[in-house]
């Protein structure tokens, strides 16, 4: 052990000649603990509910959606599917195609988006894990099917008993008015007809918005034959998106957008993450302002030392001795409340996931989750450390670059 660090450890555990100085001392292992249990708080918390937006959207996005690069559809044709089955990430591919739409259901009328899909949707989404009634059914023996979101069914009073028949109706591309315009409405627009089987709840982005039917129904809705939207895809297990959209763009060429999940919500991504570093940053300025405790302990140790400080000089300590003396000790106030602070923080993380004791809205159960949901990223740990230390280092250098002139001068 060098000789600068034993001093300052005993200088750090033992008890000072004036009690304000232990006082202080305490209140700035206090305060740095509080700010370092906060951001590993709010950060962790920041986590759960990324992480909860992104078990929700895979219920309904796929791992990697291709969209053609301009227009809205495109024909997959030999070649794209050879692309997709060429590459070795891909386990699964689903076509689906989306348009606006006009539902009726008895008597009441909305615009919504109407997405037809095939088979395969099942297998790449969670969609009919989130079924909250009825089932999730494409067909039922011979007659189509319309799977809705429940801000779309709820909003028309939508029942699921194959009974009444759900219609919907777009313009028609290539129907021409003839004779009076009122008696040729009907004639511009294509309408099917199609039982609701199942209502899905996710988030009210795709609650409010999407019906899921099959796209061969919607094909004919829009009168086309083979042309899709979008391709959607699940990667095999292990395989990472990025990779993925690396391998697909460079066998797809620029004729077509390669999305991975962040992609496909990237306005949203960015605005948890802005979100999230703002709190971080003021977290952070809380903490700087903290650091004038460390100043203040440190420069109030110093006068109280000063007969020690001579002491240490006559049996050869240099100026450059003394200073390391008083560093290390506001250096070890920060680590004292910065580890404090992360098995505090950490801690209480714990038992939030586990026990979930701060609840969402009082615990009314009108929220997809009971309690603030909990997530702890090895990487915030250690950005909280490390900007906790430097803040740490910040505070011990200010009052010791001033040790040795000050003590020269008297």
């Amino acid at each position: 052990m060098s000789f600068p660090f034993y001093i300052a450890s005993r200088y750090l555990v033992s008890k000072k000649s004036r009690n304000a100085i232990n006082i202080i001392s305490i209140i700035s292992i206090a305060g740095v603990a509080v700010g370092t249990a906060a951001l590993i708080i709010v950060l962790s918390v920041f986590n759960g509910f990324e992480d909860l937006l992104t078990r929700l959207n895979n219920s309904f996005d796929p791992d990697i959606k291709v969209l053609p690069a301009s227009g809205k559809t495109f024909v997959p044709d030999a070649s794209f599917e050879s692309a997709l089955n060429d590459c070795d990430l891909v386990s699964t591919i689903s076509y689906t195609l989306e348009e606006n739409a006009l539902l009726q259901y008895n008597d009441k009328q909305v615009i919504a988006t109407v997405k037809g899909v095939d088979d395969n949707f099942f297998r790449i989404t969670g969609l009919d894990s989130m079924v909250v009634r009825g089932d999730a059914l494409l067909y039922n023996g011979k007659a189509s099917c319309a799977i809705m979101g429940a801000g779309v069914a709820y909003s028309m009073g939508v029942i699921c008993d194959y009974i009444e028949p759900l219609a919907v109706s777009v313009p028609s591309r290539t129907a021409e008015i003839k004779g009076n315009f009122s008696d040729a409405a009907s004639d511009l627009l294509n309408s099917i007809s199609l039982y609701p089987a199942g209502i899905f709840a996710i988030q009210q982005e795709y609650d409010a918005r999407y019906v899921v039917m099959p796209i061969d129904e919607v094909r004919r809705l829009l009168e086309f034959d083979r042309e899709v939207g979008a391709a959607e895809i699940k990667l095999k297990a292990g395989a990472e998106s990025d990779e993925a959209v690396k391998q697909l763009s460079a066998k797809l060429g620029d004729k077509f957008k390669i999305l991975d999940r962040n992609m496909q919500h990237e306005y949203s991504y960015k605005i948890m993450q802005s979100e999230k570093w703002a709190i971080f940053m003021i977290l952070i300025f809380i903490l700087l302002i903290a650091s004038f405790n460390i100043i203040a302990s440190i420069t109030m140790l110093i006068i109280d030392k000063r007969n020690d400080i001579s002491i240490l000089r006559s049996m050869g300590a240099d100026d450059s001795d003394i200073r390391r003396i008083f560093f290390i000790e506001g250096l070890g106030i920060s680590l004292v409340g910065a580890v404090v602070g992360l098995f505090v923080g950490g801690l209480i993380c714990w038992l939030q996931m586990t026990y979930g004791f701060v609840k969402l809205g009082g615990g009314s159960g009108s929220f997809i989750i009971d309690a603030y949901p909990v997530a702890i990223h090895v990487v915030d740990v250690l950005w909280s450390f490390a900007a906790v230390m430097l803040i740490g280092l910040f505070a011990a250098w200010m009052p010791v670059r001033f040790v040795t002139r000050k003590l020269k001068e008297n």
